[in-house]
């Protein structure tokens, strides 16, 4: 059975709407995403803030320390980001031994800034 043109344009327009505003939504979260990836990356690279390079190496910095593990293939080190939010934010929780500074609960970083070097770090 044939659809008429009129009904035709209309399912077509419908479903490009709904597409678009799909889209849309996705662009902004894109869009915030990018800036807490690159606002994270400016807290880690900071040496009076998150100081991620003085034990790190992470793509991108001048004069990484070795202490701690290279910060590479993130997402598939930690699949679920809120493990790496929680290593960052405490990493004694894993390691009562470690010599990584437990950044939320000496509030070196406030909440949202370990947000943003997690998202960071989780892009890597």
């Amino acid at each position: 059975m044939r659809l008429p043109a009129n009904i035709l344009t209309t399912t077509v327009s419908i479903a490009t709407l709904i597409v678009g505003m799909g889209l849309g939504t996705s662009t902004a979260a894109l869009a915030d995403e990018a800036a807490d990836i690159k606002a994270g990356k400016e807290l880690a690279f900071n040496k009076k803030k998150g100081n991620c390079l003085a034990c790190h190496q992470i793509e991108g910095g001048k004069l990484p320390g070795n202490i701690g593990p290279p910060l590479v293939a993130m997402k598939a080190r930690f699949p679920d980001r809120a493990k790496l939010r929680a290593q960052i934010f405490d990493a004694r929780k894993n390691n009562p031994n470690t010599i990584m500074p437990p950044f939320g609960p000496h509030e070196i970083l406030s909440d949202s800034e370990i947000d943003k070097i997690t998202t960071f770090i989780h892009s890597l």
